[in-house]
């Protein structure tokens, strides 16, 4: 451990805080106690004298542009403005698959400062996460995080908790209103509405799988009335654990995505890349698209064409409802930032990463957050911060939170290696949508691999 000292302990730990979390008296004795606080890597400061800062890593999962515009303005200000610390960007390029990455990286044992995590509670259970502080959790809605069974919070969000919402189609509206279509309200709505594009001789749907996870975008719309279902005994996969239910109950969504796949969905999804539906989208090779970014993927639209009419919906069940799945705040399957084990170990890098998050969580960085076309998370100040509404789309994105057919329901499993399970069945969704699987085989080969995981705890 590099300058752990007592005095570099005292600094890291309590004389290091966030000028925003300071007062006025509190920032001239920070400035001073800063003076000898020693870390990694030097700077030349006024008259001469060398000031030196801490240069951390964080690690994070790239994807639609917005939100890698996002990342890079965000740290770029902080840079900027902190006196004590450097972020340096560790992206995971697109196309990788991030929770492979992650073990990977545990296994090199080398671990950034900050983590966009995945495979929360199998990271948590061994170890690998340190606890995030008291004074970064203060800045955010306490329902926006959550604790593990120790009593900590391992994981703070990076955008917005609206629920999966962002899982949803976007549309073309000039081609809805110059063929008179509208937004369905049910389900067969929707296959009437893709039957009609069809028609036209227009590709109805883009999908994207040339990466396994874009896989879920559209199945988790189609199976999301029947998870609901389970919605109050635990969810679907605690139910499916407790042998309440298998994977033969999901048959029917199944179903309905192989048929939409083989009727509706525009040639060549097997090598799309989640980012390509936008060009797919703008370039009329298709008049809807399949999205997880929400109003990012709207801002993404609205940057490739400023003049493209884009619309977003979820796909409504059979009754009308909306069933959207609520964020696990803390999980498996719950994604967010966390500090690492190994930088917790240096009381400098803790002390920088403490310093990133408290700066993710203020108004100026939610508001340029929104700028850039992204939902700031869940802030205590959230009344203070500037919404972008000016992206086209945006609106209907908005709505959606007061849709009076919304149905939050919740489906998180307790599996301590439920991510694994969740890769292999996305990829096996893949192969019987693209015919190397019958679904009678992949029904039998996602419960074996179910309790292959059940049995592993």
């Amino acid at each position: 451990m590099h300058n752990a000292t007592t005095r570099a302990g005292v600094c890291a730990r309590t004389g290091r805080r966030s000028p925003w979390m300071a007062g006025a008296a509190g920032l001239a004795v920070a400035a001073l106690a800063l003076a000898g606080c020693g870390s990694s890597g030097d700077k030349e400061g006024e008259g001469g004298s060398s000031t030196e800062k801490t240069t951390i890593r964080f690690l994070y999962a790239t994807g639609d542009e917005t939100w890698n515009a996002v990342v890079d303005a965000v740290v770029e200000a902080f840079n900027e403005q902190s006196d004590t610390t450097t972020v340096q960007l560790d992206p995971l390029p697109a196309g990788s698959d991030y929770a492979t990455a992650l073990k990977t990286m545990d296994a090199t044992g080398n671990w950034p400062a900050v983590v966009d995590m995945r495979d929360t509670l199998t990271y948590v259970d061994a170890g690998k996460l340190a606890p995030i502080p008291d004074s970064v959790t203060e800045l955010i809605e306490p329902e926006a995080v959550g604790t593990a069974s120790d009593g900590n919070v391992y994981t703070v969000p990076y955008s917005a908790l609206n629920g999966e919402i962002g899982l949803n189609i976007v549309y073309n509206k000039d081609y809805f209103e110059e063929n008179d279509l509208e937004v369905p309200e049910t389900y067969d709505d929707f296959l009437d509405l893709m039957a009609d594009i069809a028609a036209n001789g227009d590709a109805p749907l883009a999908t994207a799988a040339a990466e396994v996870w874009p896989s879920d975008q559209l199945w988790k719309q189609l199976a999301a009335p029947y998870f609901a279902q389970w919605g109050d005994q635990g969810g679907f996969w605690t139910a499916a654990e407790n042998g309440d239910a298998t994977i033969e109950d999901l048959r029917e969504p199944l179903q309905e995505l192989l048929d939409i796949t083989n009727e509706y969905v525009l040639d060549g999804w097997q090598s799309t890349a989640d980012a390509q539906t936008t060009t797919l989208l703008v370039n009329d090779m298709a008049v809807m698209a399949t999205s997880s970014a929400g109003i990012g993927r709207l801002n993404d639209i609205n940057k490739v064409d400023a003049d493209f009419n884009a619309g977003l919906f979820i796909i409504p069940s059979e009754d009308g409802s909306i069933n959207v799945l609520k964020n696990a705040v803390n999980g498996d399957t719950a994604g967010g930032l966390a500090i690492s084990a190994q930088a917790a170990e240096d009381d400098d890098e803790y002390a920088s990463a403490t310093e990133f998050l408290e700066f993710f969580y203020q108004v100026d960085t939610a508001n340029l957050m929104e700028e850039n076309g992204w939902l700031a998370p869940n802030i205590v100040a959230a009344d203070e911060v500037e919404r972008n509404t000016s992206i086209p789309g945006a609106a209907d994105y908005f709505a959606l939170l007061e849709n009076p057919n919304l149905v939050w329901y919740e489906n998180v499993s307790a599996l301590s290696t439920f991510s694994a399970f969740n890769t292999f069945f996305r990829q096996a969704r893949i192969e019987m949508q693209d015919g190397q699987s019958s679904i009678d085989d992949t029904i039998a080969k996602v419960q074996a691999e179910f309790d292959k995981t059940v049995a592993a705890g």
